[in-house]
């Protein structure tokens, strides 16, 4: 009997979440040095289940993560989860690293198809760089998102990062990631994008040979 009430109570959790949403990204979604419930990701499943939305939240987000490491990772977590979406936010490690923007483009353009490719939507969350590499770099670096987002016809959230990066009170010492107290804040900037593509069905698109 209790080994028939544990197949019960298994299959009932596997119902319980009967959608997923995929983070992909680097340190910025990975809570670097933070507990992993104090992230913006852990507080996103938080505000989903206390508005009604029955998703799980994956955090596939990986400290140091580049466009090509997610291009190499993306496809194993799409087949596992099976998200309904996917939040792309890679390409600061890119851009920090003075990656070709081409290449940029290229694998952020990749991800999107291989979400696409899996029936799942995207939020494509803009990233920036320190204009180390010149202002020619970084200006094309930002352009690039947009380009990409316009190209591929996706949702994409102006950097997230603007409310709190001029914030020293809401930053780590090294001045490159964001603090606990600023975690709501990075929420709050794709929260209602995210429930817009949520509350909008996937209609794949004919293939344009892209």
């Amino acid at each position: 009997m209790s080994n028939i009430l544990g197949v019960w109570l298994l299959l009932l959790s596997s119902l319980a979440w009967s959608s997923s949403i995929l983070v992909m990204g680097d340190s910025l979604s990975a809570a670097y040095g933070m507990p992993q419930q104090q992230g913006w990701v852990a507080l996103l499943d938080q505000k989903l289940e206390k508005n009604g939305f029955s998703y799980e939240v994956i955090n596939a987000s990986i400290s140091g993560e580049t466009t090509h490491g997610g291009l190499t990772r993306l496809p194993g977590a799409l087949d596992q989860y099976k998200p309904e979406l996917v939040v792309l936010e890679l390409g600061a490690n890119d851009g920090l690293r003075g990656a070709p923007l081409a290449l940029i483009e290229r694998n952020l353009t990749r991800l999107i198809a291989q979400a696409r490719a899996a029936g799942a939507q995207v939020l494509l969350l803009e990233m920036r760089i320190p204009p180390n590499y010149g202002p020619r770099y970084s200006d094309g670096f930002t352009a690039l998102f947009e380009k990409v987002a316009q190209m591929q016809d996706v949702l994409m959230v102006p950097f997230f990062m603007a409310p709190v990066v001029l914030q020293p009170e809401l930053m780590q010492d090294d001045g490159l990631h964001p603090n606990e107290q600023a975690q709501p804040v990075l929420l709050d900037q794709l929260w209602q994008p995210l429930i817009s593509l949520l509350q909008s069905p996937y209609q794949p698109q004919k293939n344009e040979g892209g």
